[in-house]
């Protein structure tokens, strides 16, 4: 499993960590997401055998909202 860790703009409520999650779960082959409010990131896991891009992250974030996904 591989997990990569975000700092993510803009998030400030229940509301914004569950609609990221919920974009980013979407993704194909994204097993989690998960968003940490004060810390301001966002952490993904998916299988090594499979590839998810900085852009499909960036853009499942940012399609959800005003937010800044720092890659």
């Amino acid at each position: 499993m591989i997990k990569k860790i975000f700092k993510v703009k803009g998030m400030k409520c229940q509301y914004c960590k569950t609609n990221i999650e919920t974009a980013v779960k979407k993704i194909e082959d994204v097993s989690n997401a998960e968003v940490d409010l004060e810390k301001g990131s966002l952490t993904i896991e998916y299988d090594e055998s499979v590839i998810v891009s900085n852009k499909q992250i960036k853009e499942a974030v940012e399609g959800v909202g005003r937010f800044e996904i720092i890659l």
